[in-house]
């Protein structure tokens, strides 16, 4: 039966209602139409194609660190050990990378796990801030590890009254990794007492994302700790504050503007597909590569308003789902701890002993072939 007239200015008082009301129309089909773009395409479950690509896509980074130099050395003391802080700089895939190494001075060769430290927000890192959290967290014990803390691309790294910057576009989440990575074979390169054989990441909040992307992308990470990261850029929650920034309202938080502007609006304008957006959102995903997982720690807060814990409980669902369950998989939230109330006593406790178990040095490999963990 033909619409009638009647019919047809309804139904457009109902569109501009919802519009009114801050509502999302539909399509035809029922899709979730916001500003032009197609949400419910654009948030629907990666392929197993879409997923196969993007594992593909790793590969093409070649995080081997160029070029490397130190720009500044001061010596300071690791509990009862002596211990050299540097600020070194070194060229990754083209662009000059800041970032700090440090450990004790009286470590034997290959005697020392690598602990990575990867800082949340995008106003870049104060080392003498994580020099504190360090002789915090460890107590008696911060002269076992060599600590490698990396700046991020185009942010800077803040030691001893100096402002040490990264150059290059910023990237949040996936060129992070390759810095990081970076990072990580420079310390490897320069610090002969450490043991490329034991590396841990502890990550927080945007950096905690970022730990679990390398520990996918490289085999060498022997596990992670991550407090409140985003985990799943399909998500529930990432649709919400994509659908109030594509509208104008950008919420403050950290690596949306960049989202914002480099993805959403030119999506908005035509200027770019949908599947490249996904492919984009795909890489900053790490629940759906936790088959390539190592040990994992997580800490989440159930009031957190930045990183909503349902992000946790997607990875969660995804990692018991996976076959990972305790010991090598350990999961805390924390009713009504807010994003950065997670942080106390309790779970700091908890992720030093996660991260003591890089104190254990690795056994020898066994003459018989065993799975690995990119075989799950």
């Amino acid at each position: 039966m033909p619409i009638t007239r009647h019919q047809s200015l309804c139904l457009i008082g109902i569109a501009l209602w919802l519009t009114a009301c801050g509502g999302s129309p539909t399509d035809p089909t029922g899709d979730k139409i916001v500003e032009g773009v197609n949400f419910t395409e654009l948030f629907a479950p990666p392929t197993d194609v879409e997923i196969r690509t993007e594992k593909i896509r790793w590969s093409t980074h070649n995080v081997s660190a160029q070029g490397i130099s130190t720009i500044a050395e001061t010596s300071t003391q690791f509990g009862s050990s002596a211990a050299t802080i540097r600020i070194v700089s070194h060229t990754v895939e083209g662009v000059r990378h800041v970032g700090a190494i440090a450990s004790a001075d009286d470590a034997t060769a290959e005697s020392l796990p690598i602990l990575v430290y990867v800082h949340g927000g995008d106003e870049g890192e104060n080392l003498n801030s994580v020099l504190d959290v360090i002789g915090f967290a460890f107590g008696g014990v911060p002269n076992d590890f060599v600590y490698v803390v990396p700046s991020l691309r185009a942010e800077s790294l803040y030691f001893d009254n100096t402002w040490y910057r990264s150059e290059g576009e910023s990237s949040p989440w996936d060129l992070d990794v390759a810095d990081a990575l970076a990072l990580i074979n420079v310390a490897i390169a320069t610090v002969p007492a450490a043991d490329s054989t034991r590396i841990g990441v502890v990550g927080f909040s945007r950096g905690a994302c970022v730990a679990m992307l390398m520990a996918e992308r490289d085999s060498r990470i022997d596990l992670v700790v991550e407090f409140f990261g985003p985990t799943d850029f399909f998500g529930e929650y990432i649709e919400t504050v994509a659908e109030d920034a594509i509208k104008g309202h950008v919420r403050d938080l950290p690596g949306l503007n960049y989202l914002t502007e480099n993805y959403l609006i030119p999506l908005r304008e035509g200027e770019t597909s949908i599947a490249e957006v996904r492919s984009q959102m795909l890489r900053r995903s790490p629940v759906y590569f936790v088959h390539y997982m190592p040990q994992l720690q997580v800490h989440h807060g159930t009031a957190d308003t930045i990183v909503a814990v349902s992000q946790a409980e997607s990875l969660i669902d995804a990692m018991h789902s996976a076959g990972f369950n305790e010991p090598e998989f350990e999961s805390y939230i924390y009713p009504g701890a807010t994003h950065s109330s997670v942080i106390g006593p309790t779970s700091i406790a908890r992720a030093v002993r996660f991260m003591e178990r890089l104190l254990v040095p690795a056994a020898p490999p066994s003459p018989q072939p065993i799975a690995t963990r990119n075989a799950r």
